[in-house]
């Protein structure tokens, strides 16, 4: 890396402010050199990395999860597309599962999310008895928990 982009440089390009790229320096998102008098320098890769992380965050992702991903990547050169497939794969899998979790939250609003509360008259997951809360906190049938007497 040559003279690399300074931090004032990279929050320009990038549209952060400084304290923001010093905050995802923290979390391992990016990792500038220090030139010799001290000051950071950062690779044009980084830019990639942080908008990377950006989107990522947008779409949920806890912060740690980018970062582990993003630690398997070389520091010394731009992510290829490679690197990007191998991520991409990843997340992929996580959004299907997410996709997944929000269809059953959708099918079942105009039910009981078996909280419990047996307050509906008509219930699509009834829970006489408080059968739920056998099965410990929370919205247990929601969380994959079966009524009582169903299949599954």
């Amino acid at each position: 890396m040559h003279q690399g982009l300074t931090i004032g440089e990279l929050a320009n390009r990038s549209g952060l402010a400084v304290s923001a790229i010093r905050f995802y320096e923290t979390h391992g998102i990016v990792r500038p050199l220090r030139n010799q008098g001290g000051h950071r320098r950062y690779g044009r890769s980084d830019l990639r990395r942080l908008s990377f992380a950006l989107i990522a965050q947008r779409l949920g992702f806890p912060l740690a999860e980018i970062a582990g991903h993003l630690a398997t990547l070389p520091a010394d050169r731009a992510p290829d597309r490679q690197d990007w497939e191998r991520i991409a794969t990843g997340f992929r899998n996580r959004i299907a599962e997410r996709i997944a979790a929000l269809q059953a939250l959708s099918d079942k609003l105009d039910g009981c999310i078996g909280c419990g509360c047996l307050s509906l008259d008509k219930c699509s997951l009834y829970n006489p008895e408080d059968w739920a809360a056998r099965k410990g906190q929370g919205p247990r049938y929601l969380m994959g928990d079966r009524p009582e007497g169903t299949d599954g």
